[in-house]
This record gives structure tokens, sequence and C-alpha cells, in this order.
């Protein structure tokens, strides 16, 4: 089944972590071996082949690169200048792979039709894979001018915030709300009709940011805090509002988001019982609340800073997303909503937003 992942942090893996994502999952692992400056080195998960393989043929990829202040002592950039910068080699990166024929960048209904029509046609075996620009932190953006700088490269959805406090919006583990600097940053994205991800917004931030904008809205990545009570999570109220803003939430297969009390660098997936059916146990709350299965999706943001070490059990590479269908189904899920849940839900959220 063709799969639509809403959230992979593909250029940071190849610009920080140093990973040709052309390479497949084990020839990246063998390369990594005795590398000790990442807790995750020699276990990733996902490269471009694997995505084929897994028909993992679209999905969001990130734009990343977080500004910190002088007293926050969260890893990141010195200035917002750097951090552009950094997108912008990110960006770099993509379009050296469209040049190479291995991703292609979707901007639009034409070029979205025209990539699935290819997925589900196309006689090659080796497809691009297609990909969204997504902000993840708006830090980048140091004046706000720039957003539309970004719209112009492809730019198509955005989160205000990451962890931390931010420039815009305060994210997880911070408190506070989005202030006048963020309602011009509001006003900027809905203006240029950029999808909002409320992915990493506190809760004073998340309902500020709500109650202000009315434009498209999803959250890319994200789980359920009555099952995992930790602040990147999702109450069942905003869940419910979400649902009520016609959003599409994509589930993380991070799995210190998927069971509670998990230790990191401690925590052992197996010992834990993390399995995809962990994730599924979030997906089930969000449809129980919604009466339906209309507002899930994938978002696994898989290598995202964590590898096999911290991902479901059960899970090798990306490709082994398509397990995830027959466990829906032995679940109860009928085709058309697992068909939902695996792509449709979020391509139908964006050909809406973007038919505007």
């Amino acid at each position: 089944m063709f799969i639509f992942d809403a959230h992979l942090d593909l250029a940071m893996n190849a610009l920080e972590w140093n990973r040709d994502l052309r390479w497949s999952v084990e020839d990246i692992r063998q390369a990594e071996k005795g590398l000790k400056d990442k807790p995750d080195r020699g276990k990733n998960t996902v490269s471009l082949p694997a995505m084929r393989k897994g028909n993992i043929g679209l999905c969001m990829a990130t734009q990343i690169a977080r500004y910190v202040k002088k007293d926050n002592p969260i890893p990141g950039w010195n200035s917002p200048q750097q951090a552009w910068a950094q997108t912008q080699g990110q960006l770099a990166w993509y379009k050296a792979m469209e040049y190479e024929g291995e991703m292609s960048q979707i901007t639009d209904l034409n070029s979205l039709n025209k990539h699935l029509d290819l997925w589900e046609n196309g006689d090659s075996l080796k497809k691009p894979v297609g990909y969204i620009l997504s902000l993840e932190g708006a830090d980048s953006i140091f004046d706000i001018g720039y957003l539309e700088k970004s719209y112009e490269q492809g730019l198509r959805a955005i989160g205000p915030a990451h962890y931390g406090p931010g420039t815009y919006a305060q994210g997880t583990n911070a408190k506070g709300g989005i202030g006048n600097i963020g309602k011009n940053l509001l006003a900027e994205i809905a203006r240029l009709n950029l999808i909002l991800d409320a992915t990493h917004l506190c809760d004073e931030s998340f309902w500020e940011s709500l109650n202000y904008y009315d434009g498209p809205l999803w959250a890319s990545h994200n789980n359920c805090r009555s099952l995992v009570n930790h602040n990147r999570q999702f109450t069942d109220e905003q869940i419910k509002e979400l649902i009520n803003r016609g959003a599409v939430i994509g589930l993380a297969l991070d799995a210190w988001m998927m069971v509670p009390n998990w230790k990191r660098g401690v925590s052992d997936p197996k010992r834990m019982k993390v399995t995809l059916n962990t994730m599924l146990d979030h997906l089930d709350h969000i449809c129980q609340l919604a009466g339906n299965a209309k507002h899930v999706g994938i978002g696994t943001d898989l290598d995202g800073g964590f590898g096999r070490e911290q991902a479901p059990y059960d899970l090798d590479t990306i490709a082994d997303l398509q397990n995830i269908p027959k466990l829906l189904t032995n679940r109860g899920y009928t085709s058309n909503q697992i068909e939902g849940i695996m792509h449709k839900n979020f391509l139908d959220f964006i050909k809406s937003a973007w038919g505007k």
C-alpha cells in the first residue's frame, strides 16, 4: 500500500549525521560501526532505497535548525542567521537529490497528482521519493520577509516551535504564549496559505495560536498525553479541538512518546514491549475521540535523533511500515479506513488546503 509519512528529518540526517541516504540502511549501519558521537550510530532505519521498498513514496521532509540564546542549554545555533544558513544547506541537499533523480519536490496540486500517478502506474524501479518541505521550528526565519522566501523555495508547512523557548512560540518543555511576534508570523502563514503544524507547541502557545489562526492546521507527529503523560503529547482536549478544526494527526514512533516511564539511553524497546501496535494504541485513542478514522495518519519521525535503540523492536527499517495495514485489520479497521490512515487522510487534507 502507498504510504505518506508526515514527518522525516532527511536532510538533517544527510548533513549533521553525514549519511548518504542513497545507500541502503545496511550500508549506512556498516559505515557507522565504531562511531560513538551520537547514540543512534549504526542503528538508523531510514534511507531512500528503504522508502522505495516500503512504498513510502511521499513525505513531509523537514528543514530544521534551532536557534538558542546564550542561557539556553539545548543544542542549537547561536544566531538565527546561522540557523537560516543551515536550512539553506538542507535545501541544497534536497535539490541535489532531485538532480540525481532520487527525489522530487511537490509544491502544488499539479505536481502532487503527477507524482501520485507515477507511483501508481510508473514502470521505473527507481521512482523518485516525493517530498513536501516543512520547517520544524520557525526560529531560522530571522526576518518575517524570509518566510515568503521560504515559500518561494517550496515550503508548504511550518511548526512555529521545537524544543524549549522560541522566538515566535514556546515549544516542548517550555511555557508561555506567542505574543505579538508570534501573531505576526501566524498572519504571514495565513497569507501564504502555509499549513500550520501544531506539533511541539507548549500548551499556552497551542491555545493562543489556535485562537488566533483559522487557516489549514495539522499535527505532523504527535501522540496522546492520556497514554504517556508528558507535555510533548496532546491532551484529549487539544486532540478534540484539532479534530473540530479538521486537522489530521500523524502518529510518531519515538519510543519515549509511546510508552510511559521510558528512560533515554537506559530503556530497551523489547523489554518495554514497544511495537508498532503500541503506536496504534495512540491511533485508536484519537479515533475513539473523533468517532471515526479520518483524523489520523502516519508521521513516524524515524531517525529524528534516534534509531532502533528507541523505536519499535518489530521495525528494522522504515520499509516495515508495510506491516501496519495487517495490524489495523486485526484491530477491526476497514480497508477504506486503513487506506485513509496510510495516506489518504493527509493527502485529502493537502488537496483541500492547496485547492483554495
